[in-house]
């Protein structure tokens, strides 16, 4: 075969017919999401979906009601009634949900990504001859759909999670995750007079008697100082709503702070909330466990099957008396991991007045974490809990924001959790639950092959080794007898 040469000029065609436009494979994910999407759930009540079609008429939604019927009967108070129509809201959320199982962090990047590649083409229903919407469409559409249209979408796949068996609700585990917001530590301003980072130091050194303090000096006086960093001074005004943090790796960065509430049975994201990375976890933990409620009762609306919680499990930095207390009162078991802190000593030391309702609760919680059941769920939670942040925020790429204000990051993070809870049913169904599965499984099936061959040769040599000294030994016995028959 001979050598062929890349054309560098070459003209376009004027017509092309429609057979011969190339055509992607498709990715079997996709088209087996596409399916459950397509497929959508079982509406008991005739009129709980039901809404005007293209010319104006009622239609009644009876039976399974597909994804981007109920998306589209969700988001029809944001368009108008007449113009030109606009990117259809299923497009919306799947090229989200793209952003889940892709690994693509940025609205610029999952625009780049659908448009260059023709399965994902095919997933958001776009020929090769269509322009997919690009990242300031779906900005656009972000801002004209409000928080409570992603809370439902997210509520729609947990009833569509609690359909195929995957939701039991009544044991939540609770952990909390920073993420990196989209603004810069040399940016921050203070509070009460406006000035940037650099010029409070350069006011600092001017008042220690250094007329015209250099860089040098400016970092050698910040590194004495004490609170230098702190959220009552500082504060960035291109995102007001990221706080300054210690990120796990050990970095001081502004950032947010993602809670979780995961059904320990099934692994399924039950709530997530979005909140202020200086906010404590036991300050934060009711407000996830009420969002768990809510959603709960929202899939009870769409006609899912779920149990309201009566557990919770969580590490040692949610225990608090007023937690132990707060969740006892909501009907709550709690199984919060107990920190080393003494002797408890329960007695106001002002009025005399003893905490009973304080001391019952700890010492419960106490107790049930010793037994045998408690000492299960702790290690259950370290297991299902911290699964959903390396899918979400390490693979999944939400590690580091490039949104600002809690809304617009909290709408992001419900459909990309929703693309989590829908890797669940997927991976119940077809037994696929991310793109890279079948690549994954593949090379396990390659590695689990080549290891029996290996395992098969070591065998045979080992076989051959020994026939062979087995051969060596009875030989001269062979040649012994024969002589002494011929004699």
């Amino acid at each position: 075969m001979a050598m062929g040469k890349r054309g560098m000029e070459q003209q376009g065609q004027l017509w092309i017919p429609t057979d011969q436009v190339a055509k992607g494979p498709g990715h079997p994910f996709y088209r087996k999401l596409n399916e459950v999407l397509a497929a959508g759930r079982e509406v008991h009540d005739p009129q709980a979906h039901g809404g005007p079609d293209a010319c104006g008429d009622r239609q009644p939604h009876g039976g399974r009601v597909s994804f981007d019927r109920f998306a589209e009967d969700l988001c029809r108070p944001f368009y108008a009634q007449v113009g030109r129509p606009g990117i259809p809201p299923g497009v919306y959320f799947r090229m989200l949900l793209i952003g889940y199982f892709e690994g693509i962090d940025s609205e610029r990047g999952i625009d780049w990504r659908c448009s260059d590649s023709l399965t994902l083409r095919q997933f958001l229903g776009y020929s090769l001859t269509d322009a997919t919407p690009d990242h300031s469409t779906l900005c656009t559409i972000r801002q004209r759909i409000d928080l409570e249209t992603h809370r439902a979408v997210f509520a729609w796949v947990l009833a569509l999670v609690a359909d195929s068996g995957l939701l039991k609700s009544q044991t939540l585990g609770i952990d909390a995750t920073t993420l990196e917001a989209n603004a810069a530590m040399r940016s921050i301003v203070r509070n009460d007079t406006g000035e940037g980072y650099e010029q409070f130091l350069t006011g600092l050194a001017q008042a220690s008697g250094i007329t015209t303090p250099t860089r040098e000096d400016l970092a050698k006086l910040d590194k004495s100082r004490k609170n230098k960093a702190s959220n009552d001074d500082w504060h960035n005004p291109n995102d007001p709503d990221a706080k300054i943090t210690k990120m796990k790796d050990g970095r001081t960065h502004l950032a947010h702070k993602a809670e979780h509430a995961t059904d320990l049975q099934t692994g399924a994201i039950v709530a997530v909330t979005l909140q202020p990375a200086d906010r404590d976890d036991h300050q934060s933990v009711e407000h996830t466990v009420e969002e768990a409620f809510e959603t709960l009762l929202d899939v009870g609306e769409h006609g899912g099957q779920v149990a309201l919680p009566r557990e919770v499990v969580a590490d040692k930095g949610y225990h608090g008396n007023g937690v132990c207390v707060g969740l006892e009162s909501m009907g709550l078991r709690t199984y919060l991991s107990e920190p080393a802190r003494g002797r408890r000593v329960w007695t106001d030391r002002k009025s005399g007045h003893v905490k009973s309702a304080e001391r019952d609760a700890v010492y419960g919680n106490r107790r049930r974490i010793r037994g045998r059941r408690g000492k299960a769920l702790l290690r259950r939670r370290g297991e299902l809990v911290e699964r959903p942040f390396a899918h979400c925020y390490e693979t999944g790429g939400m590690r580091r924001t490039h949104l600002r204000g809690h809304a617009n990051i909290l709408k992001r993070l419900l459909v990309h959790t929703a693309g989590f809870n829908l890797a669940l049913v997927l991976r119940r169904v077809h037994g696929l639950g991310k793109p890279r599965t079948l690549q994954d499984g593949l090379k396990r099936l390659l590695g689990g092959l080549l290891g029996q061959l290996r395992a098969l040769w070591k065998l045979l040599t080992a076989a051959r080794s020994l026939g062979g000294l087995l051969g060596a030994n009875i030989a001269p016995i062979r040649r012994a007898a024969l002589r002494c028959a011929a004699a």
